[in-house]
């Protein structure tokens, strides 16, 4: 368990962060300015906070000079060493599982290469690669992914996933693109105004309607954790989830993995329909039976509207003229619509 606790008042700007972070991925997630780079930078040792009490497994961080914190740290840019091949990059970390970080991250083709040669996404991988050969206690990774097109980022996730679940390694993970947050992370903490606003298991927090505000509108929605049950011909790809069975779009299987493996998909408030009669003879392939649990109505034109199928949560976001119209209330068993081309593929993973 990682423990944070940092304090610094800057010339504008307070900060104030407190949380605890379990094994895994936790996403640090908030709009620009929010203090997660902050945080992270505390972590590190790398600024002279008021106050400060950092934690990991019982260790007292705050106490160590910062070479003896046993930190790999990530930045948006990839900092590698031009002059130097990718096996020098990656060996100037130091060499501890060497082999198995190359084969981890798929380096090998690319060790006698120079930066200057590499992909955004490539240089990335190698970036990841140099910190881990350090042998860190804790994984600090600052928007690594920014600086990359949507092409590149699709690149490295599947990398980042198979880190996740197959390191032992604590990971702080700040981004500002919920799509990439949804897809690693199992615990978040979303900042604003230099504060911890919301702190939680990843689905709880996605799923609460409360926590709308902070995160946005348009990155309001649950993640559902699913089976694969197998890739159809057409281009679409069946999951059993706890709401019920979805079909997203495979892209030929491609980061889905066989049938009988595990994914999340995130879906997005904003693209559910609401119904208050089982739907017959519609486009949509998505139609789960589900109860409301909360609405919680906005300032503007929009109701977010809780909902509950088998213990699982999901959100929908709609206009107050269709929650008059349909005259929705907690406790309406209703059904929640999803169009499978609504589904990013960038959103299942």
């Amino acid at each position: 368990m990682l423990r944070v606790d940092v304090r610094k008042q800057f010339d504008t700007f307070s900060l104030a962060a407190r949380f605890e972070a379990p094994a895994g991925i936790t996403a640090l997630f908030g709009p620009s300015g929010s203090g997660k780079t902050s945080v992270i930078r505390a972590v590190a040792g790398l600024l002279n906070c008021d106050a400060a009490s950092v934690s990991l497994g019982g260790r007292d961080l705050t106490r160590l000079p910062l070479h003896k914190r046993k930190l790999g740290y990530v930045y948006q840019n990839a900092r590698l060493f031009p002059h130097m091949s990718v096996l020098k990059n990656l060996r100037y970390g130091g060499r501890v599982d060497e082999e198995q970080i190359i084969t981890l991250l798929g380096l090998a083709p690319l060790l006698e290469r120079y930066p200057a040669t590499l992909s955004g996404g490539e240089a990335q991988r190698v970036a990841l690669g140099r910190a881990l050969m350090t042998g860190p206690d804790l994984l600090l990774l600052d928007e690594p992914l920014s600086a990359l097109d949507a092409p590149r980022k699709a690149e490295v996730l599947p990398y980042l996933e198979t880190l996740r679940d197959q390191s032992a390694i604590p990971m702080l993970y700040v981004s500002h693109d919920m799509g990439e947050v949804a897809r690693l992370a199992r615990h978040l903490v979303v900042m604003n105004g230099g504060a911890v606003v919301l702190s939680g298991a990843l689905e709880n927090v996605l799923s609460d309607p409360a926590a709308v505000p902070f995160i946005g509108v348009q990155d309001a929605g649950a993640v559902l954790t699913g089976r694969v049950v197998g890739h159809a011909d057409d281009g679409l790809t069946k999951i059993e989830t706890g709401a019920g069975a979805i079909w997203v779009p495979s892209a030929g299987g491609a980061g889905l993995g066989r049938a009988g493996g595990t994914v999340r998909v995130r879906i997005p408030a904003q693209d559910v329909i609401l119904s208050r009669t089982a739907p017959q003879a519609i486009s949509a392939l998505n139609v789960l039976a589900v109860s409301i649990v909360s609405m919680e109505t906005g300032r503007g034109p929009g109701v977010i509207v809780g909902l509950q199928a088998n213990g699982t949560h999901l959100l929908a976001r709609v206009t107050k003229r269709s929650a008059k119209t349909l005259d929705l209330a907690v406790g309406d068993h209703i059904y929640a619509i999803l169009k499978a081309t609504a589904i990013a593929p960038s959103d299942v993973g």
